[in-house]
């Protein structure tokens, strides 16, 4: 049964995407699950990675695509070492190129929905929105985490990761005028920097409030700093957007996932669909199934239906010779399963 406060009709909702690094993935995977279930934010704040990815949600890059993208990014993308003097290791040149690759160089006013990063202004001790002027440097300001990249210049301040006073940026979603905020948790707040404890206070209270619904992701034991399992972490953020927003059915089913069928690989091993669950299926077995009938009939070639359509008669084997007798205190070879076994037993002894 659908809530009274319907997010699917709100429209002043907006979704609010934490930092977490390398965690960024598991957004990507809230996306896809607000997508397929009819659920449209009207505006997206991001702090750290979490602005990385609202900003290709606010250009409308789509979500399967988007998980393309994050598959194949590397630390490249964002970052490259700097080779002048600086307070960083390194310069923001890799995120300037992705997001001009990406989402072209585009002013955050003239996005397709509301957008806003969420920076750190150490001089000031409070965060900073910056929801207008061009879109580059304001996700750099935003990722710039102390002692890896350089601080961002931005109208005179020399701003720094949002993570610092605002890892999840709730307050920064009201301040744009949300009625209503999805917001996505990736890591606790700094609290090992000044004012953090208060942050913590604060947000706290932010997430436990009614007109915020909170999904937070089961990453624990996850490193943030290393890219490892990027489709797992994906699937954490669809499976913890599935929790939060189970009584939304979905209306937008997740498309088939076709992957390329590598060199010698049998294509019942490489192709991977996801049948239409509303779709009849006709057993391989009963008698009007067709070879018409197949999930893979499309991926055939004329080679793969010469295959099939002649099948040659096996021509007869001569029968094995008896196997000689073990001499007198030879031990029996052992069977294939006992082989098979002993095999597996070497191996783990060895790793």
């Amino acid at each position: 049964m659908i809530r009274h406060d319907d997010l699917r009709y709100e429209p002043h909702l907006a979704l609010a995407l934490g930092g977490g690094g390398a965690l960024g993935a598991a957004h990507v995977g809230v996306l896809q699950v607000l997508h397929e279930r009819g659920i449209t934010p009207a505006m997206v704040v991001g702090t750290s990675i979490g602005s990385v990815i609202g900003a290709a949600y606010a250009a409308e890059i789509d979500p399967y695509e988007l998980e393309d993208l994050v598959l194949n990014a590397t630390w490249g993308d964002f970052g490259t070492f700097s080779i002048a003097p600086s307070l960083g290791l390194l310069n923001t040149e890799g995120l300037r190129a992705s997001i001009e690759a990406v989402v072209g160089d585009k002013l955050i006013e003239n996005l397709p929905i509301r957008f806003g990063a969420v920076a750190s202004d150490l001089a000031r001790g409070t965060s900073v929105l910056l929801d207008h002027g061009p879109l580059y440097p304001a996700v750099a300001a935003s990722i710039s985490v102390p002692g890896i990249f350089a601080p961002t210049n931005l109208d005179g301040h020399l701003l720094l990761d949002g993570g610092i006073y605002e890892n999840l940026p709730l307050e920064a979603a009201f301040e744009m005028g949300a009625h209503h905020v999805i917001g996505v948790r990736l890591a606790p707040e700094w609290d090992g920097v000044p004012t953090g404890r208060y942050t913590s206070v604060k947000v706290h209270e932010l997430e436990i409030r009614s007109d915020v619904t909170l999904v937070s992701p089961r990453l624990q034991h996850r490193s943030q700093w290393v890219a490892k399992d990027l489709p797992g972490l994906i699937l954490s953020g669809r499976e913890a957007a599935e929790r939060a927003l189970g009584d939304y059915p979905v209306v937008n089913p997740r498309p088939a996932a076709v992957v390329a069928v590598p060199p010698g690989v049998p294509l019942q091993d490489a192709v991977s669909i996801e049948p239409d669950a509303d779709a009849p299926v006709t057993p391989a077995d009963h008698p009007s199934a067709t070879p018409e009938d197949s999930d893979f009939t499309e991926y055939m070639t004329d080679a793969d239906a010469d295959d099939t359509a002649v099948t040659a008669e096996p021509e007869p084997q001569p029968e094995p010779a008896p196997a000689p007798a073990p001499a007198p205190h030879a031990k029996p070879l052992p069977n294939a399963d006992e082989a098979q076994q002993r095999g597996l037993a070497a191996f783990f002894r060895r790793h």
